[in-house]
């Protein structure tokens, strides 16, 4: 029996992304190797998601019902960020279900047509006091629906 290896991950072009947001990097961002560290690329697609979720009035994060828990997140590096760059950060919706939502997000070079970095995360909305699986609310599923993947 022959186990099949998965492709190698491969950087994607800015067309594959639906949204974009500009995130600034900072000089604490760098480690002593002179670029981005690796932490700082999940706070980033925190900054992504939830910040666009805010802006287009999806989420309330201070006293919405609902809120968004990560269960699962993975990320792939391709080619590394530093200050003073800004990154401009790609996000699309790959999968929409009753209560939970798979981002992906591309961390771009302000200039670069290719992704530095990919990944995804994965929220669950739950209710904010039970912390129970709550179906996703007609605003923020309308709002998804916007950067779902086709």
């Amino acid at each position: 029996m022959t186990a099949s290896v998965p492709a190698k991950p491969q950087p994607q072009a800015r067309s594959a992304y639906r949204v974009f947001r500009t995130i600034g990097t900072r000089w604490m961002d760098n480690d002593i190797y002179g670029h981005v560290n690796n932490v700082v690329y999940y706070s980033w697609f925190d900054t992504a998601v939830n910040g666009w979720l805010i802006e287009q009035g999806a989420l309330d994060i201070h006293a919405g019902e609902v809120i968004g828990l990560v269960i699962e997140t993975q990320c792939n590096y391709f080619a590394p960020l530093a200050f003073p760059q800004d990154v401009h950060a790609g996000l699309r919706v790959a999968h929409l279900g009753r209560s939970s939502v798979r981002y992906e997000v591309g961390l771009f070079a302000a200039d670069g047509e290719l992704c530095a970095a990919a990944g995804h995360f994965i929220h669950v909305y739950v209710d904010r006091a039970t912390r129970r699986p709550v179906p996703l609310p007609e605003r923020l599923k309308q709002t998804l629906e916007t950067a779902l993947c086709p």
